[in-house]
């Protein structure tokens, strides 16, 4: 079955794609079908840093451009893993679904990037899993590329039951994971698209240095550094690009729009689901409802500004309340006119992970992540998270001059 798999993997993917990034992504015919297929075009709609274009206007890539770096990283990994003698047996029906799943696995990704994370609606590896398993992928990804529409929509999705299927646990561990494909992409490629050097990583290097285990991907000793670098990435990454102040802000305005109207019954969750950027921004308008004046201003760069700003305190009770987003709304809404001005802001970035539960495999067994003699110690690790995690107030340019922030309102 390996010899099958590897042949598979060396052969079938013949038909190229150029890319920025990678230079050339080979598809199968099989794939060139489904990449073809409506559902997943409709990523090309999508812009993968959503509001980051207005901080730096090269940010424009999307969806589209980076599931394909993900199948193509996949495979490499892939070939990697199942090349290494200490490999779990795979099929080639499993492998078929892992490299449909590393494609398809930002189809439910909502428009505007995370504006709508935190928001009631079903998460978009649900809504992947959904898609996945209708038509016209289902027929696609069964009889034409004769991979599991089952297993692949397990895979992405893990709130999907996969009865003890070895298979889709090991895939799953590789698609999201420490060192994994979707990180190696959109480290790389944002970087590249933003014109910042702070997520460039050394793939070659860093695919070389994998090793199988049961339950998916190891390092060897030399790989830590790959890890390494990974992670101060990622860290430089959040702190220049995906949470820069005016991209929170951009997020923020998105997000209590949309928040406002689901709370007032302006908006239904579904309306939301399978929406471009130009879909979400053509519908919801001032016109739609006036909430939606700030989803407008948005689009035309008219952000509010900031005016205070506080590292989170996971301590501070108040913090912790505006880490609910309907008790932030509440605040916001009570806090106007005590701030005197007339519309308030509160910007509570997410808990963000660092993932270190990666096992380094030597000779004399294996040692966790966090164990080895990486720099990146638990309490290293912990400090960037709360490094980054900023509240922000921020409220509407008119209103900058005569704010006023009360004693021990945060």
């Amino acid at each position: 079955m390996k010899e099958n798999i590897l042949k598979y993997l060396n052969s079938n993917f013949t038909e190229p794609i150029r890319d920025p990034l990678w230079q050339n992504i080979f598809l199968s015919k099989g794939f060139k079908q489904l990449v073809s297929l409506e559902p997943f075009q409709k990523l090309a709609g999508v812009k993968q840093l959503g509001p980051s274009y207005h901080v730096y206007p090269g940010s424009t890539h999307t969806r589209l451009s980076h599931s394909l770096g993900v199948f193509h990283l996949a495979r490499r990994i892939i070939n990697r893993l199942v090349s290494h003698p200490d490999c779990i047996a795979l099929t080639l029906e499993g492998v078929k679904s892992f490299l449909c799943a590393a494609l398809l696995h930002d189809l439910g990704h909502f428009p505007y990037a995370h504006s709508l994370k935190e928001l009631p609606l079903k998460d978009h590896e649900v809504l992947t899993g959904e898609i996945i398993l209708a038509e016209p992928l289902l027929s696609c990804i069964e009889n034409v590329i004769g991979a599991s529409a089952a297993k692949t929509a397990a895979i992405v999705n893990f709130e999907m039951p996969h009865e003890d299927d070895s298979e889709v646990i090991f895939f799953r561990n590789i698609l999201s994971g420490v060192l994994d494909p979707d990180k190696l992409d959109y480290l790389n490629r944002d970087a590249f698209f933003c014109g910042v050097p702070y997520g460039i990583q050394d793939t070659d290097f860093a695919i070389s240095k994998i090793v199988p285990t049961e339950n998916g991907i190891g390092i060897n000793h030399q790989g830590i550094t790959a890890v390494e670098n990974i992670l101060f990435s990622k860290y430089l990454m959040y702190k220049t690009v995906y949470w820069h102040k005016t991209v929170r802000i951009a997020t923020a305005m998105i997000k209590k729009a949309v928040i406002t109207g689901l709370t007032e019954g302006i908006i239904k969750s579904d309306d939301l689901y399978g929406l471009t950027d130009n879909d979400f921004f053509n519908r919801y308008t001032e016109d739609f409802h006036p909430v939606m004046k700030l989803i407008e201003m948005v689009n035309r760069r008219s952000l509010y500004k900031c005016v205070y700003e506080v590292p989170f305190d996971a301590e501070n009770k108040l913090h912790n309340r505006l880490s609910d987003l309907d008790q932030r709304l509440a605040y916001e809404n009570s806090g106007s006119d005590a701030c005197s001005c007339s519309d308030l802001i509160i910007d509570v970035p997410e808990p963000i992970s660092f993932e270190v539960n990666l096992p380094v495999v030597g000779t004399s067994g294996k040692t966790s992540y966090i164990e080895s003699e990486s720099v990146f110690s638990g309490p290293v690790v912990e400090g960037f998270t709360s490094s980054l995690r900023k509240i922000r107030v921020y409220v509407p340019e008119a209103d900058v001059e005569d704010f006023k922030l009360p004693d021990g309102l945060f």
